[in-house]
């Protein structure tokens, strides 16, 4: 407590006393969530905010070089009319998981009725169907549009009984099962596409000022 009053005095400090300090040297002095925090409110705009980068959604150049930064690195870009200076704040690898489903509504059909159709269409993309067609053809929510594809997940993110099966079911790369969560009503064809990768995430403090 005592060290981020300390902190905040000397920010409020340096705001009254219209310091040298440049933007770069108050954001080494930030260690703690509740002093970016502080110190976010004191810089009140809507361009300075904290950011997620993720390595595998986030190719551009800028991702790249702060990715090249260790925890506590600072990237500075200047324009002709503003200054952005960027903090590493947190470096994290976190396991993430993807796999592909076909949903069937259980309001609309029998459970006999479903399990036929998820018969025919495992059937079918194992005589050499395309899952991604099958997807567009038979799934029953928008993820239909992209080919059934769930993308890169993490656990949590998901239905538990729906994210269970697929981290911890033993399936391997390729297999194509049924998933039932009656208590929901939602039944699929799941297909597991890729192994779990641990993919590194950082938090960075993004700091916008005008330049005079």
């Amino acid at each position: 407590m005592t060290r981020n009053l300390l902190f905040a005095a000397i920010l409020c400090g340096s705001a009254l006393l219209h310091a040298q300090d440049s933007t770069e040297k108050e954001l080494e002095l930030l260690e703690t969530p509740e002093q970016i925090e502080n110190y976010l409110e004191l810089k009140n705009s809507r361009d300075n905010k904290l950011i997620t980068f993720n390595e595998e959604k986030h190719k551009t150049t800028l991702a790249k070089e702060l990715f090249g930064l260790s925890k506590g690195g600072i990237k500075t870009i200047k324009t002709d009319y503003d200054k952005t200076v960027y903090k590493v704040v947190e470096k994290t690898q976190t396991t993430y998981y993807r796999a592909a489903y076909i949903y069937l509504d259980g309001t609309k059909y029998s459970l006999t009725d479903l399990n036929t159709l998820r018969t025919k269409i495992i059937k079918e993309y194992k005589s050499g169907a395309p899952f991604d067609f099958l997807a567009q053809r038979h799934s029953m929510d928008e993820n239909a549009n992209r080919g059934g594809d769930l993308g890169w997940f993490t656990q949590g993110d998901m239905y538990p009984d729906f994210e269970n099966e697929i981290i911890n079911g033993n399936h391997y790369i390729n297999e194509i099962f049924m998933l039932d969560v009656p208590d929901k009503n939602w039944y699929y064809v799941v297909l597991k596409t890729h192994q779990p990768k641990d993919i590194s995430e950082i938090k960075v403090l993004k700091i916008v000022e005008a330049i005079d």
